[in-house]
């Protein structure tokens, strides 16, 4: 049994610490998982040492780029394709290792990858999208860690159009899990609003 089925769902808060169970899925959420101090030590970190790249993708015939910097680290043999990009990983960094191992108990399962984004201002953002590829496994369990700006993400059921929408804040954790993924999507809209930088971890357990 995960640790995440101890928690009593009591309240159906969308930002309220805890467990929370869903239509057709579940995710759990911890606005301060990680402290203040151990998230700016964290920021810095994954800024100097990550090697960030710009993606692109083809779109009616030119090359488009991704509004946010990407990169995707893991065991070796997790390659992982999505939005018709294929990611070859790098290895693991000591502060990768360190939050996967704070995470992983939490999660119920031991994360072999992990997708990290940096949206530089309100100007990048990700578009409305499942994390369900196959290499996922049938009901993949999705743990995200964030650390510097505060931004919205919003999940939208796929047949009821129902939305939920959280704050995710610096040093906080979000789990989904159970059949969410191919339930609901999740988005990180632009925004018009003065935003600093962000990092957004996924980590993910890639069938291989």
């Amino acid at each position: 049994m995960s640790q995440l089925d101890l928690f009593e769902d009591a309240t159906h808060h969308p930002a309220s610490p805890g467990l929370h169970t869903i239509r057709d899925g579940a995710y759990y959420f911890q606005p301060d998982f990680f402290t203040k101090a151990e998230s700016e030590a964290l920021f810095t970190s994954l800024k100097e040492q990550i090697q960030w790249k710009q993606e692109s993708m083809q779109l009616y015939g030119k090359q488009v780029n991704f509004p946010r910097l990407s990169a995707w680290y893991g065991e070796k043999g997790t390659t992982y394709t999505f939005s018709g990009v294929t990611h070859h990983p790098h290895p693991w960094t000591a502060a990768l290792i360190d939050i996967n191992k704070r995470i992983s108990p939490l999660a119920g399962v031991v994360f072999n990858s992990v997708l990290l984004n940096l949206y530089r201002d309100g100007n990048d953002s990700i578009a409305w999208h499942t994390d369900a590829e196959p290499e996922l496994g049938e009901h993949p369990v999705i743990a995200s860690v964030n650390f510097g700006a505060t931004r919205k993400f919003q999940l939208r059921h796929m047949q009821t159009k129902e939305k939920i929408e959280i704050l995710l804040t610096h040093g906080s954790l979000l789990i989904m899990q159970g059949a969410l993924q191919h339930h609901w999507q999740h988005q990180v809209p632009k925004t018009s609003k003065p935003v600093k930088e962000r990092i957004n971890l996924t980590f993910r357990v890639i069938k291989y």
